[in-house]
């Protein structure tokens, strides 16, 4: 209020001098002379006690403030969400700068923010904080007579209204919001410039698609919402707090579909409130599947702002803003689906109207309107725009009479980049390839269902099968191999046919590598290959009886017999298929591999006969991959014949034959099966060194980097068996993992890895993980070969371990011969020395003949017969004989076995025997 010492027509004087106004005007607005306000300006500096004029002016504003009421900030409807860290940045910029511009797309929450932090930073402004919005004002020249109505300044004779705003707020401390600049960016700029000049107390806040280009200006760019963390972003938190409140809020149990919703709506928080609004009618389900299509599920009810009312409509008014040329690219550049380059932008949207040049300089003019993201990376400065804006400019150019050409364009670059990736790889590759991968893959889908397209997107799927493999995408690397097939001839399908088996080979889904053949042989047929179709008929029976114990559907043996009748018809003298042939006769005449199916009365040693027939001709046809099949045939028989030697002899030599680095899937799959068969024949004959190397060179394979089960199955087992505890455990967890994301798959080969970690456990003590893992075990592999073969020997292990040489006498109980079957490959040697310890420590009186004829069969394994000789020793009574058998498991890698040695010999020697096992990480072990 006014002080009571000032006269009625003074504090008329002095409100005039808070306009600015000169003696002479105060003079005419009062109809009194020039002295008579001179005498009342006088008499007001002296009643105020202020020095100037100027002081006089500055009161006079203070009293009008301090009278008017201040204009609120408009009261948003709904909470605001998240953006912690952008609302104190922000908050940071307003105080800090005289002119911050909050920059994004449209949609993606610039308001809102801006408002949280304008009444964040209220207190600051004593003077006041006002809001403007300029979506209706349509031309720049009106963006001061805006403003000016916000703030409450109205025209005054001799001044315009861009004049009187800045002579209103000339030393106000106070804020100044104005809202939806782009359209008007013209007006905005040159009006703020004065107005800042004017006014060295006030602070401007900005939100615009587009910054101002002003060099005094701090831009803010507006990210779309976190998607981190999950259910705990503040993406999700928007969207379950909006679908809340249409009476729907989503269950704990959808929390990681809403993550998947919001991640594809790119954050962008108009879209996330419009799906939310949705949940009640649609569900999760509806609108997973809408998405496709964002541009028609996102739409609201009527809204005060129509632009509001959906995405679509928020990005019209972005493109309508856009000159002809802009709105060109942004519809051409949509056909990019992941970050791309100023120089692919300009291979694919640069034809009349635009040349190259034109698309660099509008990428920018794009990027500046927010309707493009710019990002550094590896490979260059990229590009990007929002999925709901992408799916926005791809409608207008599928309105567009350049759909076609641009698409075409698209392709044809999409054709180069896989050139160019398929040539030399450097240190870069991979990061080229998923630069460009999505794209490859938008673009051979488009051309797929385009006849005049065919020959391309054939050679793109091609392209993108061995680019996927040579990435470890091995499930995309059989699709696209599949994919190419459908599109090409009947020769060249026949050859894509082949690779996508290969592939399923090292993906271990071998009822697809057994399909996939046929389906070769098939194609192989309609192009009058009959050799072709000969090879891979016999490939095909041969997968079905060489992996048998993976198929979920076993083929019927009549069914294969008739596929190897035709295949030996078929083959004629061709020495390839001839090989071909000779490996599936062994397969599934002789059961060289010990099939599910197979008969295991075969006589042994023609099973060996057959399979080295295989070997001479897969060698004489100079096929070191058919070799190499063969070997692991010859492997198989030479097991079924007892000779483990051999066998693991065979298994060698197929690392030997297959380059360490393979071209293809064929070669691949070939050397990964090599390195297991190596791994688990080495074990067979006690090369636990070996057995670790060739395990850890496949349990590193980058092809198994998803398939954990299969990387670590033999190095578990070796590791196992040398007492490598807390490897065993480590690895195990791998394995866990990757065997259930598998869906729990049955294979032989993972039944022996899960029972070597229960045995572990049980080494250690731990009952109740063994009894888990054993539970494991009645699911990763046949039942038959846990209760004969390999459960044995673990199961007897751990009971001798734990001083119950009974029971693992019990487990041990057939003789060889019995359980054939199940023990001659990996574990004959360690259940016929097991035989003859379990006889000496249970005090069995054919316990010397039992040592005696594991002696004879164990020869040259230096872990089983340190264990028959440590069975010996311990019947006489001989502790240096034990001694040395201490001495001859630790030169062979087999630390647990030397520990317990130890403890056997007993005396001085068990102490250091048991704190061996510790160390280990082993329970102590009982003696009775």
């Amino acid at each position: 209020m006014i002080s009571p010492a000032v006269s009625a027509r003074e504090a008329e004087v002095l409100a005039l001098l808070g306009e600015h106004l000169s003696n002479a005007e105060i003079a005419a607005r009062l109809v009194i002379s020039v002295r008579t306000v001179e005498s009342h300006v006088s008499s007001l500096l002296r009643k105020l006690q202020v020095p100037d004029r100027r002081a006089l002016a500055r009161h006079a504003a203070e009293v009008v403030r301090a009278e008017e009421p201040q204009a609120a900030l408009p009261a948003p409807l709904t909470a605001f969400i998240g953006r912690v860290r952008e609302r104190a940045e922000l908050a940071g910029a307003v105080r800090a700068q005289r002119l911050v511009t909050v920059v994004g797309p449209g949609g993606v929450g610039k308001t809102r923010l801006a408002l949280a932090v304008a009444a964040d930073v209220a207190g600051d402004f004593p003077d006041g904080v006002w809001f403007v919005d300029l979506v209706p004002v349509t031309e720049p020249g009106r963006v001061g007579a805006a403003v000016a109505a916000a703030v409450g300044v109205g025209e005054q004779p001799g001044r315009g209204i861009d004049d009187a705003v800045p002579a209103a707020l000339a030393d106000r401390r106070a804020l100044l919001v104005l809202d939806n600049c782009e359209h008007v960016r013209d007006g905005v700029a040159p009006f703020l410039e004065r107005l800042l000049a004017a006014c060295p107390r006030l602070r401007v806040l900005v939100t615009s698609r587009a910054r101002l280009m002003v060099p005094f200006e701090r831009v803010v760019p507006v990210p779309p919402l976190s998607r981190e963390g999950g259910d705990e972003s503040d993406a999700v938190a928007l969207f379950m707090d909006r679908a809340a409140a249409v009476g729907w809020p989503p269950g704990p149990g959808v929390s990681e579909g809403v993550v998947a919703v919001c991640e594809r709506l790119g954050g962008m928080a108009l879209a996330i409130e419009l799906a939310a609004a949705r949940w009640a009618t649609l569900g999760l389900d509806g609108l997973a599947a809408g998405l496709s299509d964002q541009l028609r599920i996102l739409t609201g009810g009527p809204r005060a702002d129509d632009r509001h009312r959906s995405v679509r409509a928020v990005l019209d008014w972005s493109h309508d803003l856009l000159e002809p040329q802009d709105r060109a690219l942004l519809r051409r550049v949509s056909v990019f689906v992941a970050p791309f380059t100023a120089e692919a932008a300009a291979d694919v949207a640069g034809f009349a109207p635009l040349d190259p040049a034109a698309v660099v300089d509008g990428l920018g003019r794009l990027a500046e309107q927010s309707l493009l993201a710019v990002a550094p990376s590896e490979t260059g400065t990229r590009y990007q725009a929002l999925e709901t804006i992408r799916q926005y400019g791809a409608e207008r150019l599928d309105g567009a009479a350049e759909a076609e050409d641009v698409r075409s364009r698209h392709l044809a670059w999409c054709l180069n980049a896989a050139d160019a990736l398929s040539g030399k790889r450097g240190a870069d590759w991979r990061v080229r390839f998923d630069a460009v991968a999505e794209d490859m893959r938008a673009a051979l889908t488009w051309a797929a269902g385009r006849p005049e397209h065919r020959a391309d997107a054939c050679r793109l799927a091609s392209s993108m099968a061995e680019l996927a493999f040579a990435r470890t995408l091995l499930g995309e690397a059989q699709q696209r191999f599949e994919q190419a097939a459908g599109l090409a001839g009947d020769a060249e399908a026949a050859v894509a046919l082949r690779q996508a088996a290969a592939v399923a080979g090292c993906r271990s889904v071998d009822g697809d590598m057994f399909r996939l053949h046929q389906a070769a042989a098939d194609a192989a047929r309609r192009s009058g290959d009959a050799t072709g179709a000969a090879r891979d008929l016999a490939m095909a029976a041969t997968v079905a009886y060489r992996f048998s114990s993976s198929f979920e559907r076993i083929p019927p043996v009549d069914e294969v017999a008739a596929m190897l009748a035709e295949a030996r018809a078929l083959s004629g003298d061709d020495p390839v298929a001839g090989a071909a042939v000779a490996l599936a006769e062994a397969a599934v005449l002789a059961d060289a591999f010990g099939s599910v199916q197979g008969d295991p009365d075969n006589p042994a040693q023609e099973t060996v006969g057959e399979a080295e027939r295989a070997v001479e001709l897969a060698r004489r046809a100079g096929d070191a991959v058919a070799e190499s099949a063969a070997l692991d045939a010859l492997s198989g028989a030479l097991s079924w014949a007892g000779d483990s030697h051999g066998a693991a002899a065979a298994a060698r030599r197929r690392i030997d034959l297959l380059p360490s680095e393979p071209s293809g899937p064929a070669e691949t799959h070939e050397l990964m099966d090599a390195l297991a068969m190596a791994a688990g024949t080495a074990i067979g004959v006690g090369g636990l060194p070996d057995a670790r190397r060739f395990g850890g060179r496949l349990a590193g394979h980058p092809l198994l980097a998803e398939a954990g089960h299969h990387a670590t199955s033999w190095l578990l087992v070796a590791d196992a068996f040398a007492g490598n505890a807390g490897e065993v455990l480590a690895s195990s967890l791998r394995f866990h993992d990757a065997w259930e994301q598998s869906g729990r798959l049955r294979t032989r080969s993972l039944g022996p890895a899960a029972a070597s970690v229960a045995m572990v456990h049980g080494l250690r003590g731990d009952g109740a993980a063994r009894e888990e893992w054993l539970a494991i075990v009645a699911e990763a592999g046949p039942e038959a070969d846990h209760r004969l073969g390999y459960g044995a020997v673990f199961d007897a292990m751990v009971l001798l371990h734990h001083g119950d040489a009974g029971a693992a006498l019990d487990r041990v109980a057939p003789e060889p011969d019995e359980v054939w079957k199940w023990v001659c490959w990996v574990w004959l040697h360690w259940y016929a020395a097991l035989r003859a310890e379990t006889a000496v420590l249970a005090g069995r009186p054919d316990a010397r003949d039992r040592i005696a004829a594991a002696r004879a069969l164990v020869a040259g394994n230096p872990v089983a017969s340190a264990q028959v000789d440590r069975a010996e020793a311990l019947l006489v009574g001989d502790v240096p004989g034990q001694l040395a058998a201490a001495a001859a498991f630790e030169a062979a890698g087999c630390r647990y076995q030397a520990a317990r040695t130890l403890v056997l010999a007993g005396g001085e020697h068990a102490g250091a025997g048991q704190a061996a096992l510790d160390g280990l990480g082993l329970a102590p072990m009982a003696v009775r």
